[in-house]
């Protein structure tokens, strides 16, 4: 993060600087950057307080009365003639979460990688447990029994996540779905919306019209910043669904919030269905 010091040769011409490009989400003041991403790192390990695969890891170690799974759903698996994806009226949802998640619009194109996820994918419940495994080695073993422990009683299905790049690459959104239990994933979203509320560390997001259960909140940033950091979250069903949003300040508030409001109503119980 410190700047390197270059020396140059005073008999060699200084060459004529060019025109600055303008930022984009992709490349934009080094420093800002990392700062934002920082403090989104921060915030998505302050937020949840559960271990849901590798963006959200539980910090407290404390010893918490052990959360009450959910009994398995008794419905029917769809059969090879039913609908390829959707949601009950119980809010369970069936099918692959690469079909629930937000086809990409007009406007954008798949994104940047994700971290480990990659930018158009969806990973199993046995696959996440085993990053979860990698990642809890870097914790006290009595800690990692409870936090294993307490995975376990999320009855974790999987995480869908796919990025998109806006035309004129000055704005990046990641989407994920993340399915477990319900009432963890409402109790999450729930603690997520008092927690970015009521610290004040982050400032308030846009609202997102008819969805009362979304939040959204940037993250903190000086005035000055190029770059800002919009993220989103809310519960539907079993799935807890979080956007994040990348790029150049101000941020077009308008045209991330259409893109959440797509999504959700993608998922919307009963008929999230093709």
């Amino acid at each position: 993060m410190n700047d390197d010091t270059v020396t140059t040769d005073p008999a060699e011409p200084t060459p004529a600087p060019e025109a600055a490009a303008p930022p984009t989400a992709e490349a934009a003041n080094p420093a800002a950057r990392r700062l934002l991403r920082a403090g989104a790192a921060t915030a998505a390990a302050a937020l949840v307080g559960v271990v849901i695969g590798i963006g959200i890891i539980k910090t407290q170690y404390d010893d918490p009365a052990p959360a009450t799974a959910a009994a398995p759903s008794t419905a029917p698996t769809p059969t090879a003639t039913a609908t390829p994806y959707g949601a009950k009226s119980n809010g369970s949802h069936f099918g692959s979460l690469r079909d629930l998640l937000l086809p990409v619009p007009a406007g954008y194109q798949l994104g940047p990688d994700d971290g480990v996820y990659g930018n158009d994918t969806e990973l199993n419940g046995e696959q996440l447990a085993a990053q979860l495994d990698a990642e809890l080695q870097q914790i006290p073993k009595e800690k990692r029994d409870k936090l294993r422990s307490y995975w376990e009683g999320l009855h974790v299905k999987a995480t869908g996540v796919r990025s998109y790049l806006a035309s004129g690459d000055d704005l990046v959104i990641g989407l994920k779905l993340r399915q477990f239990n319900q009432q963890e994933v409402q109790r999450i979203n729930e603690y997520t919306a008092v927690f970015t509320g009521d610290t004040g560390l982050f400032r308030i997001g846009p609202s997102i019209p008819g969805h009362p259960e979304a939040h959204c909140y940037l993250m903190p940033a000086p005035p000055s910043a190029p770059i800002d950091y919009l993220e989103c979250s809310a519960a539907e069903g079993d799935l807890l669904v979080v956007m994040n949003a990348e790029g150049v300040a101000p941020l077009p508030k308008d045209k991330i919030v259409a893109l959440f409001t797509l999504q959700l109503d993608r998922l919307a119980r009963p008929g999230a269905s093709v």
